[in-house]
């Protein structure tokens, strides 16, 4: 099975992107969360299916967000170096 998402950055929270089932359709969004993202830009249209690899996300898990809420939040890395203790 495959499915076609539309992805969009965060123009607020540097690294942050959005997956969407359907372009455009920012109402899936819960508004809090897209209050916290603000303005998000187009970036690319990606046909998914269990067989792609992404570079930071596991397709089985935005495949299954895209089908049961529409959406797939995608946050930055979380940088270690900044949790340890300092010398």
């Amino acid at each position: 099975m495959s499915m076609q998402c539309y992805v969009y950055k965060s123009q607020r929270t540097e690294g942050a992107y959005v997956y969407l089932r359907d372009a455009d359709a920012f109402g899936l969004v819960p508004v809090a969360l897209a209050e916290k993202l603000g303005t998000l830009t187009f970036v690319i249209e990606l046909d998914l299916s269990p067989e792609r690899k992404l570079a930071r996300e596991d397709v089985n898990a935005v495949m299954a967000n895209l089908q049961t809420q529409g959406f797939h939040l995608q946050l930055p890395p979380v940088v270690e170096a900044l949790n340890a203790p300092q010398s």
